[in-house]
């Protein structure tokens, strides 16, 4: 069958853009051929520095014919009816349609369409020059005379050229007409722009990949990466060096170029007194390179790895050395920064915070460091730290975001702060905090352990997460501007893998208390929405501002909303360690349950049980008693939530009721004294009792009983059962 080869040639595609693009227009294609009823074997998409390449293999010469039977009006319809029928159904005259009887309706027309299949290359020419038009790029532009005229062609860079055959590898292909702002596909490309840049003719794609690489291009991507990879790692084992990998550059470099060829350079050994983070986030973020470490002192070499585009007559030596020049000056300058900030010490640096807005409404770095630090001292105790130590930490946290070094490499904050604080003779538990607070930041980052980094972790978290839902700036939907989910998944993580006992909502007003005015208690120190306050200067707004209340009424709306908040964010948690999320939600509807510890043990422990026999059954027994508690409650307008009658039980009752009744009595009372020693398995344990009475209940008594006195305490009794379970979780929340 005919396969369908495209390339799209433009002068430039950014390397960050290639992948996403190449996936792209593989979608956007096959898609719309799909649609079209053209099925197809396989397809995939190639992305180099300057074309986007297509190869759809499997596909037919033409789609299918088409035959329909349409149904138009009754026989003496209007004539307006008519004439629409016949114009929707391609005909001239009715004598080309037939008439059909139905027994309840009548006589009425149909037509008989038919329409051969169109011939692929015909489809293509139509949606090849729609999908190039409304490709969906981060970035695109026009170029030329002709993008004054609107609608003109947008491309991520100027769109040179377009290859586009079709036909069976058997056959000569023919060129697909497409036609995109005079731009006229063809079958000749070009080569590498600098060792190859003639033009070059080709038929289909298994002409086509191995013509480019005899002209210095690699069309796959993946290959590329492997190239570069593997002869980086050859090159720093042949000077004793080890390559420090880093899959984000590897990605970005085999982005960059078509003919990887990986050469080495170096820089003076004096520049390795600069931290090692700060060489390779110099190196990187400046010139592509990759470091390399020595393997007998664990720490980086004097040397690095670029990835040429060509290969230079001179062996690479004018590359290297132009490389070599950047980086010496690029780490001067870190050198510079690394010297002149360690004169400073960094709560010296505090000050300037009042002049950073972290957001408009919520105030500057300098008064979340005041609220954060407080709560970290409040939160120390809670993670096993020492207050004092807590508070210091949280003091310096923030304190290297206005360094030198930080504000080259936003990325090394905190790591910053960690070296600065360790020359001035910081606890070392300080130093770690403030590297770690900002820690984790997603689902595979590390977790601090250290009691300091996780108190100041938690404080920073919560601080946000608090100050963003009292100006009602919440995610919604799939945005999430400010990352609050990744915040509170990061609490979430600090308090279980470290084992914390941590009420949530209890912490949470304490935040919302750090956020008043200390000197109008009631009154929020934040920015008004809109006003002229100079930077720095946040006055407080109180009850004017519709989310701003006095602070009771704040925390009685937000404290509920943020914990629903976590109840999701804890679902999604478990669910990915493989808990049932209708547990999680059976355990958070028992109130007061924020202590995320307990709930996830609890959980834990529902889980087990249920896996059992005796819990599967006494699941069942509670369904039967909550629906005909249901289902009557409904019926008389009433909930049957007194206790019930023991007198009545005892002297009235059957055997089974008042056997249920005792062991409903003991299996409750032990239960919640199991709860008290959160001992959730011992729990499960007495209600486990209640299996054999419940099921004898059912099948020996009669709820609905004639005698009414009978009838109500019984559903009493199975009230009873619905509460004795809910010491636990709350069972009507379970599935399955």
């Amino acid at each position: 069958m005919p396969d369908l080869f495209l390339e799209l040639f433009s002068e430039e595609i950014p390397a960050r853009m290639q992948r996403r693009a190449a996936e792209d227009l593989k979608k956007l294609v096959t898609d719309a051929l799909v649609e079209r009823g053209f099925l197809y074997e396989g397809a995939k998409a190639f992305a180099t520095p300057r074309r986007l390449t297509l190869n759809v293999v499997g596909l037919p010469v033409k789609g299918q014919d088409v035959r329909e039977e349409r149904k138009g009006p009754r026989v003496g319809a209007p004539d307006a009816a008519v004439q629409g029928f016949l114009k929707s159904a391609g005909l001239t005259s009715l004598d080309q349609a037939k008439i059909e009887k139905d027994p309840k309706k009548g006589e009425f027309y149909v037509a008989l369409i038919e329409r051969p299949g169109r011939p692929t290359e015909e489809v293509l020419a139509e949606i090849i020059p729609q999908i190039v038009k409304t490709f969906p790029w981060p970035k695109s532009m026009r170029w030329g005379a002709a993008s004054r005229e609107p609608g003109s062609l947008r491309w991520v860079r100027p769109l040179q050229s377009i290859v586009c055959t079709f036909g069976p590898e058997t056959e000569e292909p023919v060129v697909v007409p497409v036609q995109i702002d005079g731009l006229a596909a063809g079958d000749v490309t070009y080569g590498h722009r600098f060792m190859a840049p003639g033009a070059i003719k080709v038929r289909r794609f298994d002409d086509y990949a191995p013509a480019l690489e005899r002209a210095k291009v690699v069309l796959d991507a993946d290959r590329r990466k492997d190239i570069i990879l593997h002869d980086a790692r050859d090159l720093a084992f042949a000077q004793g060096l080890e390559l420090v990998e880093d899959e984000g550059l590897l990605e970005e470099v085999a982005g960059l170029v078509e003919w990887p060829v990986v050469l080495m350079g170096s820089f003076e050994e004096a520049f390795l007194a600069i931290p090692p983070e700060v060489i390779r986030a110099t190196i990187r973020a400046n010139q592509k390179c990759f470091v390399l470490r020595d393997p007998k002192t664990g720490g980086l070499a004097n040397k690095f790895l670029l990835t040429s585009n060509l290969v230079a007559k001179d062996g690479g030596k004018t590359i290297v050395g132009g490389n070599e020049r950047v980086v010496r000056a690029r780490l001067s300058d870190a050198k510079f920064f690394w010297e002149t900030d360690q004169k400073v010490r960094l709560e010296e640096r505090l000050e300037k915070l009042k002049t950073i807005v972290f957001h408009e409404q919520i105030g500057t770095q300098y008064q979340r460091v005041e609220r954060i630090a407080a709560l970290a001292r409040e939160l120390a105790p809670i993670a096993g730290a020492e207050p004092a130590q807590a508070e210091r930490a949280a003091r310096l946290a923030k304190a290297d975001l206005v360094t030198e070094m930080v504000g080259e490499f936003p990325e090394l904050q905190g790591l910053m702060g960690r070296y600065y604080a360790s020359i001035q003779k910081e606890p070392a538990s300080v130093s770690a905090a403030i590297e770690d607070h900002y820690k984790p930041l997603g689902p595979s980052d590390r977790v601090p352990t250290d009691p300091v980094s996780v108190a100041v972790a938690l404080a920073d978290k919560i601080d946000t997460l608090v100050a963003f839902w009292v100006i009602d700036e919440k995610p919604t939907g799939s945005k999430d501007p400010y990352a609050l989910r990744r915040a509170a998944l990061g609490v979430i993580r600090l308090v279980l893998e470290n084992n914390l006992r941590m009420t949530l909502g209890e912490n949470f007003s304490l935040a919302i208390s750090n956020l008043q005015d200390p000197q109008n208690p009631g009154e929020f120190v934040v920015h008004r929405s809109g006003s002229q306050t100079p930077p720095g200067q946040y006055p407080a707004v109180s009850g004017s501002h519709k989310s701003l209340r006095a602070a009771g009424d704040v925390a009685a709306s937000v404290v509920p909303d943020l914990l629903s908040f976590f109840a999701d964010r804890l679902k999604v948690y478990l669910r990915d360690q493989g808990a049932r999320h209708d547990l999680i939600d059976a355990v958070f509807a028992l109130e007061g349950q924020d202590d995320l510890l307990m709930i996830v043990r609890r959980v834990e422990a529902l889980g087990r049980f249920l896996d059992t026999e005796d819990g599967k059954n006494l699941l069942a027994g509670f369904r039967r008693a909550a629906n005909i508690l249901r289902i009557e409650e409904k019926k008389d307008g009433r909930a049957y939530d007194a206790a019930p009658n023991r007198s009545l039980i005892q002297e009235r009752g059957q055997p089974e009721e008042q056997v249920l009744l005792q062991v409903l009595e003991d299996a409750s009372s032990q239960a919640r004294d199991y709860v008290k020693r959160e001992d959730f398995e011992g729990a499960m344990r007495a209600l486990a009792a209640l299996r054999p009475a419940v099921d004898t209940f059912f099948d020996k008594v009669t709820v609905n009983a004639e005698d009414s006195e009978l009838r109500e305490n019984r559903l009493r009794l199975l009230n009873a059962l619905r509460d004795a379970t809910r010491t636990v979780a709350d069972f009507s929340r379970i599935e399955g």
